[in-house]
């Protein structure tokens, strides 16, 4: 067992228990992983037995004793890569909507990891046992490129990279209205206070995030195409930074909100109602190769449910 402690925060004073437990422990633990905890003795409130449904105060010991993981198998399978770039030490791929990057729990098979690991015969191990090579990730709905190990030595200079801000990482989105013709977000992003599947910049202790944009086609009124820069890497930045700017990502069924709900008209909506995610894409991907020192520029095409919301959105607005 392992125990962990929190102080319950101001902002969840009044909050019933389950909620509050399941937002400290993050996506690791589903809503029926912390009810099991609740029900089996494992939680303490204010050093009491406590209850699913209680209601918490600001300030309050919340204690918990939790058994140890499950460990997930890893094992290479077969997956269908589109590889833009690869050589003894790296490789690049263009990730296909849909595909989990790396063992998580609810998703331990059909992952990018184990499809590299068949591809490739092995990945650098520094990464450990589950995400071995990975240095990056895009979320599941997001396609593009994305770089992993092969060597040790590749994997210590990608991370180096990546964590000083030498990693030029370029997106294309398809975003809801009509956006300034350039713009920047600069508000730090950490997990949302009520919702710990989500992320915000209303985090007490959000990690700084910079995301810039420019237009790159409009359709009309109704959506926008920019490509956006990031200089950091936070989880959902690009998703979070664009809706709080009023302009959600099309198809974004976590922070569209009421635009996301509505989608868009005719032809193109029903094209992002095929696609089933948001319109999110890593286009492209340069740094300096981290053993020979040349410098790497790739590309990503755009994957065909991508492209078919942009024709059908061409048509509309021709």
């Amino acid at each position: 067992m392992t125990a962990r402690q929190w102080s319950v925060p101001p902002e969840s004073a009044g909050q019933r228990l389950d909620l509050v437990l399941a937002g400290l422990l993050g996506p690791d633990y589903s809503r029926a992983q912390v009810q099991r905890l609740l029900k089996e003795g494992q939680v303490t409130l204010a050093g009491q037995p406590a209850r699913a449904g209680q209601k918490v105060r600001a300030g309050q010991a919340i204690a918990v004793e939790l058994p140890p993981p499950r460990p997930l198998e890893l094992r290479p399978e077969p997956l269908e890569l589109a590889v833009l770039y690869e050589d003894a030490e790296l490789i690049v791929v263009n990730k296909a909507p849909g595909v989990v990057v790396h063992p998580a729990p609810g998703h331990q098979g059909g992952t990018l990891v184990a499809g590299l690991l068949h591809h490739c015969g092995g990945l650098a191990g520094i990464g450990g046992v589950l995400r071995p090579g990975i240095v990056h990730r895009l979320d599941k709905d997001t396609s593009g490129a994305l770089v992993a190990a092969k060597s040790d030595a590749a994997h210590r200079g990608l991370v180096a990279a990546f964590a000083a801000g030498r990693v030029h990482k370029q997106y294309l989105a398809l975003v809801h209205g009509r956006p300034p013709q350039t713009g920047r977000a600069a508000s730090g992003i950490g997990r949302h206070p009520m919702d710990r599947k989500r992320m915000s910049s209303a985090a007490r202790h959000g990690k700084p995030a910079s995301t810039s944009w420019r237009v790159v086609h409009r359709f009309g009124d109704e959506a926008s195409l920019l490509r956006v820069r990031i200089a950091t890497g936070r989880t959902h930045q690009i998703r979070v930074h664009l809706s709080e700017a009023g302009f959600p990502v099309a198809g974004d069924r976590t922070y569209g909100g009421r635009r996301a709900r509505a989608g868009l008209a005719g032809e193109a909506g029903r094209a992002l109602q095929a696609a089933g995610r948001q319109m999110l894409h890593a286009v492209s991907l340069g740094f300096d190769h981290p053993v020979s020192g040349e410098r790497l520029e790739l590309t990503a095409p755009l994957p065909p449910d991508f492209r078919a919301v942009l024709r059908a959105l061409e048509r509309t607005h021709a």
